[in-house]
């Protein structure tokens, strides 16, 4: 298919995905609490949407960068977590280092983006250990996501419980809001979309890089040959295994984002297994997607609405036990990997190891 044509094709599919999900959600909602969302309501409701999609949507486009190229990469939620303990860390530390010497408003931002470089460094270490094992080695590529899992587990409930969970001193906080001049204050768009922290700005940016770079560059080629069929691009003089690599490295740095959320733009603070198996749902919303940046935007934001809803319903009907608003988003993983949503083709060489 004509690249262009399939951009329109997807952009046009994700904003009919998305229009259905937001009007069936709205429906839904107010009939679950009385009709009590006005707009004000709605409004806000999309904005925490957005918000709580972003580690998702970081999640799926890991999959998406590493699944084009032929590696499965489960190891996405141990990826997070590791960075969301590193970020708090380097952010907490580096603040008390810094604040006598710099002012807290100059250290507290530096610190973050300390945490934030050390966070997808620590992720890209992982990264490299999944390719080295599952490229070089050829072990199987489910097996090595779960082990890095395991091993992210391990390490961060060790550092949490030796070092982490006394009483330490106050932190830098996290990212502020950050409003974009003039457009942050258009109507219902503008609190939606330019009125959120830094790391959901960069998430859709890359969004839309990575879907450029993807079919409309030469490295975005050589990528999808490789996940289609690595031989034939072998063949073609195309390098499988180092194309193979820079992308699960690429994947691990975006996955670091993902984990940086946590820590430094939902919460101050770090708690083992935080990540709650985002990085699975990111994984479900790449399915969603068909292996398409815009269409794993449209899953996560599916699932950040699910979110949403839940602590809508839980402010308004506090007589509804919070058990069953907080199932939505899980409801929705399996409703996507039921195939409800249709048939999703993988790439044809994704989890196979290539033998030269």
């Amino acid at each position: 298919m004509n690249t262009t044509r399939f951009m329109w094709r997807s952009g046009w599919i994700t904003i009919v995905v998305v229009v259905v999900g937001l009007f069936g959600a709205w429906v839904l909602l107010n009939a679950v609490i009385g009709g009590r969302c006005d707009a004000a309501c709605v409004v806000g409701s999309l904005s925490q949407a957005l918000r709580l999609a972003t580690p998702i949507a970081f999640a799926a486009l890991c999959g998406v960068i590493c699944e084009r190229a032929g590696v499965v990469d489960i190891g996405i939620e141990g990826k997070m977590l590791m960075s969301a303990m590193t970020c708090y860390a380097i952010n907490l530390f580096g603040f008390q280092v810094l604040k006598d010497s710099m002012g807290a408003e100059a250290a507290g931002s530096l610190s973050r983006l300390l945490a934030v470089g050390l966070g997808m460094l620590s992720a890209l270490l992982l990264a490299m250990l999944h390719a080295v094992v599952s490229i070089r080695f050829k072990v199987d590529q489910i097996i090595s996501g779960t082990v890095i899992n395991i091993l992210a587990i391990g390490v961060t409930g060790y550092m949490y419980r030796s070092f982490l969970a006394e009483n330490l001193p106050a932190g830098p906080g996290t990212f502020p809001i950050l409003n974009i001049p003039f457009l942050a204050n258009l109507p219902v768009i503008g609190p939606i979309l330019f009125q959120q922290k830094p790391l959901t700005y960069v998430m859709l940016i890359l969004m839309v890089a990575v879907h450029y770079v993807l079919f409309f560059t030469p490295w975005g080629l050589r990528t999808r040959a490789v996940g289609e069929h690595p031989r034939a691009a072998d063949t073609l003089g195309i390098n499988v295994f180092r194309t193979r690599y820079v992308n699960v490295w690429i994947g691990g740095l975006v996955a670091g984002l993902g984990g940086a959320w946590f820590t430094l733009e939902a919460v101050d603070v770090f708690n083992p297994l935080m990540t709650n198996g985002l990085g699975f749902i990111g994984l479900a919303a790449m399915i969603f997607g068909k292996w398409n940046p815009f269409g794993a935007l449209a899953g996560a934001l599916i699932f950040g609405l699910g979110s949403s809803v839940t602590s809508t319903v839980s402010i308004f009907r506090p007589d509804i036990p919070s058990q069953i608003p907080q199932m939505l988003p899980y409801i929705l993983t399996i409703i996507v990997l039921t195939g409800v949503v249709g048939r999703a083709v993988p790439p044809a060489a994704d989890g196979q190891p290539y033998e030269k």
